[in-house]
Formats: C-alpha cells, structure tokens, sequence
C-alpha cells in the first residue's frame, strides 16, 4: 500500500471516530436537557399540589391558622424546587457540594449585609409559628393599637381604631410587648363613680348595680362588683366593675357610664362638681383701719 492510500484510510478513520463521538455527545446531553425539563416539570407539580394541599387545610379545619399554614405550604414548595435542582445540576455533572459551600459563604456575607432585614425574617417566622398574634386580632403593640391585618414574614400590618394602616417591622413587633384584647371571650370593664358626701350611700349603690344587672350584656358570673373605694376632696367615690364579652367592651363601657348617671340623677343622687374653700383673712385691714383712726 502507498503512502496517499494510508493517509485516505486515515483521515477516514479519523472523520469516523469524531462523527461517532459527536453524535453520541449531543445525544447524552440531549437525554440530560430532555431529563431535566421532565424532571423541573415533575417538581414544579408535586411541589402545586403539596401547597394546594397543605393550604387546603384551612377549609377543613377552622381552628388552623391560615398564616401559618400559608407560610408551611410555601415552605414545603420551595424545599421540593430546591432538591430538584440540585438534582438537575447533578444529571449534568455539577459538583453540588462546591456549589452549597459557595452558597454558604455568600450567603454569610448576604446576611451580614442585611442583617436588618434578616433580623425581620427571623421575627416574622417566629411570629408565624408561634402566633402570638394572628390575623383579626385586636392588639397593641409597643404605642400602636389596631386590629391585625397581614402578618409576612417581613411587615405586620394593622388598622388603627380610625381605620389608618400601621405597618410595624417585625422585629418591632416580636421584640416588644405585645397586649392582644381578643384571646380572651371576656373582659373586665371598671369605671370611677363619685356621689355627694350627703348622699345616701346605700341607695347609691343599688341604683348602680341594678343600672348594670339591668343591661344583657352583663355577665352574671362573676356578678358585679360595686364598692365605696375612696373619700374623695368632694365626693365619695364608687369602685364598679363588671364582666362582659369582649366583642361588647367599648361600646358597653361607654354606655353604661352614661346610664349610671342618669340613673344616680333619676334616684336624686347628686353627682358634684369638685369644690374649694376660700378663707379670707381681714385682720391686716381692721389693723390699718385702727392705727389711721389713732
């Protein structure tokens, strides 16, 4: 055989191995793309139906708070995208233990540059799981009071009494003291009543406790409580309190204080008005007026 006849068997062997090799490389790498879309689309599924399942839970049991469950189903759905992924980058051969390190470390320097934020996050996840408070509530945190509207996992937000939006930080909020009205069914209400110091204190206080027994929204057990508490400058002050529903509370606080007094006033139970004494003392003038007539 020639030198040209070995060159033509060589070259022609070399197009044939590379053909080979090329066609078998775009087919592995086509199965891997074909593998990982399957494999994306398999997670992003599961991962729907997991959150649609777990947020579901809220329909069927109303003592589930739909905070936290919220904030579990979308938990549960990024852990099922996040395994996916890594799996995806390990069909084509990335080194996911390298990558979680790199990760790590700039999640680190993440952290430290947002540690304001962060600090947020954690406070929010606690109050989602520990629900100190929860969606409908009527709280006051720190010097704002309003009725929770949304808690995320970075703003609670509330509307105040003159229905404005307040939104607190997180970590205001879990960092604070925290004083929520609608745990409780019932609430004490209590109020100051000061009657003449002439007035017959017996009357006075039934006049006040039927005033009280009379209104439904009284609660019974425990009955109320009425009680001369104090002698005032000008008057003598009751002590009152009683039980109510604590959907009743400011309403039925402040329409008994206007039927406690028209009642003390049907009863001729004086209500005064705080007095003083004035003691004028003459003496240096009748001096004067003797020493002039001298």
């Amino acid at each position: 055989m020639d030198l040209e006849s070995i060159l033509s068997t060589e070259i022609a062997n070399d197009v044939t191995i590379g053909d080979l090799f090329t066609v078998e490389f775009l087919a592995s790498l086509l199965g891997d793309v074909v593998l990982a879309i399957v494999l994306l689309l398999a997670a992003f599924t599961v991962s729907g139906w997991v959150r649609r399942r777990i947020e579901g839970l809220a329909s069927k049991h109303k003592q589930l708070d739909d905070t936290l469950l919220g904030f579990l189903a979308n938990t549960a759905r990024y852990i099922i995208l996040a395994f996916a992924a890594l799996f995806i980058l390990n069909t084509f051969g990335v080194r996911t233990t390298s990558l979680v390190a790199a990760i790590g470390a700039a999640g680190v320097a993440i952290g430290l540059a947002l540690q304001g934020t962060l600090s947020n996050l954690a406070a929010g996840i606690m109050l989602i799981i520990f629900r100190p408070i929860k969606v409908g509530d009527f709280v006051e945190v720190g010097d704002q009071m309003g009725t929770v509207k949304s808690i995320t996992l970075n703003m609670t937000e509330l509307a105040s009494l003159e229905n404005v939006q307040i939104l607190i930080p997180n970590s205001e909020v879990w960092g604070n003291e925290i004083k929520n009205y609608s745990v409780y069914p019932t609430r004490r209400a209590e109020w100051y009543f000061g009657v003449s110091y002439d007035s017959n204190l017996a009357e006075a206080e039934r006049i006040i406790r039927e005033t009280l027994i009379a209104d439904g929204r009284t609660h019974s057990d425990p009955e109320p409580f009425v009680q001369v508490n104090n002698l005032g400058d000008s008057s003598v002050d009751f002590l009152v309190r009683a039980w109510v529903d604590s959907g009743d509370y400011f309403a039925y606080q402040a329409d008994m204080k206007r039927a406690v007094k028209e009642a003390l006033d049907a009863g001729g139970i004086g209500i005064p008005f705080p007095t003083r004494t004035v003691v004028h003392d003459n003496a240096p003038i009748r001096l004067a007026a003797a020493n002039a007539a001298e």
